[in-house]
């Protein structure tokens, strides 16, 4: 009989609780050592990675989430820099008892290379020169920023993520993850977000970039020190804004309103401003085409100032060159090998969630939908969900409820095989006690499954057994095994496990196949240690 003196409780393990908010939380930053080579052949060298991490490690490091960030993001996902009204730009699903469960999960943020919010980018100093990179910056990939975030990894002592995750250009990332290093991803959760760049979106990245480097004050690239191509800047943000919203989400947010109060540098409205009409105004022109003189920088309607406004912000906290770098990576993304998106995901093996967004038309459903059917036919489990909103693209954003919903129900899908070891030790029933004994000892077991010359299941015999065969002067193993064993299979739920653990005061389960082959342990310390709560 197996006895445990600590069978935690998992009877509340997966209740539902109100999700909170992190305190005030702060970046870190590594320095790749050496020579960081890029997929172009180029290097850098004194690579920084910028990096936020929120809850703990487990003891083997197994709870961890990396969370990718989309084009003009950053390592900054959750909670509140000190003195920052505002949070983090995924806090929505991120921190306790959230879908990204800082109690359950340490999540992990970096800002991508090639970025200007900490990690190297065009904007940093080049150690060669002295002088920032601005366009001699070598040309970035998915595949750079993924080899980037790699090293990270590694640096960290990570062998395997829990999970790796982002919405639209962070999608992308999660997809080159599971290609590019697919033993080092059990789950992906890829949001809004395309396997390969379509012509339209290419499109939009030349407009966007065109506008910067249209920009007299972009000047090559050469702007560092001097006033920066702000008006190029904006101009790129408000085309890339249009392409984050939606047709019925600017119909609901603006309609054809006019600007009640004129902000700064703003002309007063028609509905404000002096009523004389100009002359020049034919009297068949609409009454809404307002009575000021033409001017361009007039925002008359309001989305005309909302994207202004947008475009004004971005301007404070982006770099133009950056801004060039990642929206060509975007445009070289493509999964396809040999014209074929399944040949390309051929070596995927991470369970995935794919998510779209019914309004998105910059990275419209049926792009989510070819990845899941290219992962189908390579065998992957790959599951579909979309996201009912007329937010558009920025609904992976701003979707809370339904966010939270789709992650947590596919996150919380944890199998036995999730968390068994499958480097388990066992014995056979004609063995000894003294052998079994030394055997728990030396490699600090205290369960023991009996398995049969063919490797099925005979019974298990615990360090609690072996003290009271001694204590009986019991010589001979074949007298203490327990045989009417209790088991779970490799499928079965970890709920499952842990059920059978509590119902029979038990604290180890052998995982067996169909024919009753044992292939690993399970153990309430392995699910405590991915849960982090019990650790």
């Amino acid at each position: 009989m197996e006895i445990s003196t600590q069978v935690p409780s998992f009877k509340n393990l997966f209740s539902g609780k109100k999700g909170q908010n992190l305190g005030i939380v702060r970046s870190m930053n590594y320095e790749i050592p050496g020579i960081f080579r890029l997929e172009s052949g180029k290097t850098l060298s004194h690579v920084r990675i910028e990096y936020e991490m929120y809850g703990k490690m487990n003891a083997d490091k197994s709870n961890v989430i990396l969370v990718c960030h989309a084009l003009t993001g950053d390592a900054h996902a959750a909670g509140f820099h000190a003195g920052d009204k505002k949070p983090g730009w995924w806090n929505i699903v991120i921190g306790p008892n959230k879908a990204f469960d800082t109690e359950r999960y340490c999540i992990v943020c970096s800002n991508i290379i090639g970025g200007c919010k900490g990690s190297t980018g065009p904007s940093s100093i080049n150690p060669e020169t002295g002088k920032p990179y601005g366009i001699s910056f070598p040309v970035l990939t998915i595949v750079d920023m993924v080899n980037a975030q790699k090293k990270l990894v590694e640096h960290l002592g990570i062998k395997q993520l829990f999970a790796v995750t982002g919405g639209s250009m962070g999608g992308m990332q999660v997809l080159q993850w599971t290609v590019s290093y697919p033993e080092m991803v059990k789950k992906a959760i890829a949001i809004a977000t395309t396997a390969s760049t379509t012509p339209q979106q290419i499109a939009f990245g030349a407009i966007g970039r065109k506008a910067i480097t249209d920009d007299p004050k972009w000047n090559g690239g050469n702007y560092y020190g001097k006033k920066t191509p702000a008006q190029g800047l904006a101009l790129a943000r408000m085309i890339g804004h249009i392409t984050y919203l939606s047709d019925a989400s600017m119909q609901k947010k603006f309609g054809r309103a006019q600007q009640e109060k004129a902000g700064p540098n703003l002309p007063k409205t028609s509905s404000e401003a002096a009523p004389e009409i100009s002359s020049e105004v034919s009297p068949e022109v609409s009454p809404e085409v307002s009575s000021e003189t033409f001017s361009d920088h007039s925002s008359n309607f309001q989305v005309e100032s909302y994207l202004n406004h947008q475009g004004d912000t971005f301007t404070k906290r982006f770099d133009a060159n950056s801004y060039l770098y990642i929206t060509k990576a975007v445009d070289f993304f493509d999964l396809s090998k040999n014209g074929s998106l399944i040949e390309g995901l051929s070596g995927v093996t991470a369970k995935y969630l794919v998510i779209s967004i019914t309004s998105d038309w910059l990275y419209p459903p049926y792009q989510s939908q070819e990845i899941v059917s290219a992962l189908t036919a390579n065998g992957v489990d790959a599951k579909y969900e979309e996201i009912r909103s007329q937010y558009g693209h920025d609904a992976f954003l701003l979707e809370e409820g339904q966010l939270n919903y789709l992650i947590r129900g596919f996150l919380s899908q944890i199998l036995v095989s999730d968390i068994m070891y499958r480097n388990f030790y066992s014995v056979s029933r004609n063995e000894t006690i003294e052998n079994a004994s030394t055997l728990m000892v030396k490699k600090k077991v205290n369960h023991l499954p009996v398995i049969s010359e063919d490797e099925k299941l005979e019974g298990i015999v615990t360090s609690w057994d072996i003290t009271k065969a001694v204590a009986c002067k019991i010589t001979e193993l074949n007298e203490i095994i327990t045989r009417d064993v209790k088991y779970v299979f490799s499928g079965d739920k970890i709920e499952t496990a842990s059920s059978i653990m509590e119902d029979y005061s038990i604290s180890a389960l052998p995982v067996i196949d169909s024919e009753n082959r044992v292939i690993g342990m399970v153990t309430s310390e392995s699910i405590s240690a991915l849960i982090g709560k019990f650790s």
